[in-house]
């Protein structure tokens, strides 16, 4: 795989970066047109996209920090030297999670409806984006015997010449998968709002906690006996699931009192 797609004079295209412009640009166009269509205000997802956007960096190189403190102690260089590298995507769940909320309540939006417009959005940009990780080389999985393996030759993160289990591609798959199946259950067994933002922490978290057994790179960070994700992953699920069945029974009258108290406001 090569990261480097192409130059146009002193101008390189990654595919990392490409990946990941693809994945937030498909995210904002799927997210404004399920707007329209549910009855949301789809002039608010431009703004929406944006705070995501900029707390995932934000939580995404924070958490990433906190993985590599003795590294950051020993070289304090670290905290400024390659800062477009090293992100923790549940970093980048929190922060992209927090701006969402915070954008909500500036706007007296729902949150609860606006979450569950804007995750399956996540899932897919996240589909895009392990796509941007094959081509790059990182986030690889570890050596393994089995025909169905990956062997990189040019890579600047994983190990060259070597068979290894392709996380990569199995990360992406399953994140598409998980796009699908959110959008499946927002259109036909939705009960109340919040149920889909439920849902994706839970079905990722559980995804992820599974597929950490089979990654190869180092620098992710551990707690005890499991990896930094792997540990977070454990709370996600909790959350997502409480999430899931509080919705089910109380997120359709959440959402209609705040549509309510919205309309008072308005009036005023």
């Amino acid at each position: 795989m090569h990261n480097e797609l192409f130059s146009i004079g002193p101008f390189t295209v990654y595919g990392y970066g490409l990946m990941i412009a693809i994945g937030i640009f498909s995210a904002y166009c799927l997210a404004e047109y399920r707007a329209r269509k549910i009855g949301l205000d789809d002039e608010r997802v431009f703004g929406l996209t944006i705070w995501a956007v900029i707390g995932g960096i934000a939580g995404g190189k924070i958490l990433y920090y906190l993985t590599i403190l003795p590294q950051i102690a020993a070289d304090p260089s670290l905290l400024y030297r390659d800062l477009m590298e090293g992100f923790v995507i549940y970093g980048a769940l929190i922060g992209g999670f927090i701006g969402i909320v915070l954008y909500c309540r500036h706007w007296k939006m729902n949150v609860l409806s606006y979450l569950d417009l804007a995750l399956p959005s996540v899932a897919l940009a996240q589909g895009f984006g392990r796509i941007g990780c094959l081509l790059a080389g990182c986030c690889y999985g570890q050596e393994t015997d089995s025909a169905f393996c990956i062997v990189f030759q040019n890579s600047a993160y994983a190990p060259n010449g070597v068979p290894l289990i392709p996380t990569q591609i199995i990360s992406s798959a399953l994140d598409f998968l998980h796009f699908g199946l959110l959008i499946l259950f927002a259109k036909r067994w939705k009960k109340g709002e919040g149920q889909v933002a439920g849902l994706y922490f839970a079905l990722y978290s559980a995804g992820r906690f599974i597929l950490e057994f089979f990654r190869g790179d180092l620098e992710r960070g551990n707690v005890g006996a499991l990896s930094t994700s792997q540990f977070i992953a454990i709370f996600a699920f909790l959350f997502g699931v409480i999430l899931f069945f509080w919705a089910g029974k109380h997120g359709g009258k959440a959402a209609e009192e705040a549509s309510a108290d919205t309309g008072e406001m308005k009036d005023e």
